[in-house]
């Protein structure tokens, strides 16, 4: 193998792995446990597999963001404007959504146990397969309105409202 075909290889090598790890690579996961986020704008970002146990996220913008798989364990949301966002599988355990805004969120498949919802805005959210307290899906259940406009589930029907 001659010396400049021994050279194109390499470059060729290169721009594959330089190509390959700038595109298509997941967002890199980070921690704000236990920090204080009040007032923050995080609305229409990429937050998937974030953690923010414990943290003090009252009036924050989560509109429309990605948080799938997010740690939102014990975490302070009250006022949060969550309108839009997806968190399918997020951990929501303890969570005190007071007054928040889930105006047409997706919470698919996120664990909910412990979680605060009282007197938030839920038309169109959808509830598929959270695991909730039976008083937190009754409480839920007497205020569910709406369709989501994403997963086209009625919100009554994902929390199994009679």
């Amino acid at each position: 193998m001659s010396r400049s075909s021994l050279c194109r290889m390499l470059v060729a090598a290169l721009m594959v792995l330089t190509l390959g790890l700038g595109w298509g690579s997941p967002a890199q996961a980070t921690s704000y446990d236990r920090q204080s986020l009040r007032s923050t704008d995080w609305s229409h970002q990429d937050l998937r597999g974030n953690n923010y146990t414990s943290a003090d996220m009252a009036d924050a913008d989560m509109s429309y963001a990605n948080l799938r798989g997010v740690r939102l364990f014990d975490t302070t949301l009250a006022r949060a404007n969550m309108e839009g966002a997806d968190m399918t599988g997020a951990t929501l355990d303890g969570a005190r959504f007071f007054q928040a805004n889930l105006t047409n969120a997706i919470l698919e498949g996120a664990y909910a146990i412990g979680t605060d919802f009282r007197e938030a805005t839920i038309v169109g959210a959808d509830f598929t397969d959270v695991l909730l307290d039976p008083k937190a899906n009754q409480l839920l259940c007497e205020v569910a309105t709406g369709t989501n406009p994403v997963t086209g589930r009625n919100t009554r029907d994902t929390l199994y409202c009679f």
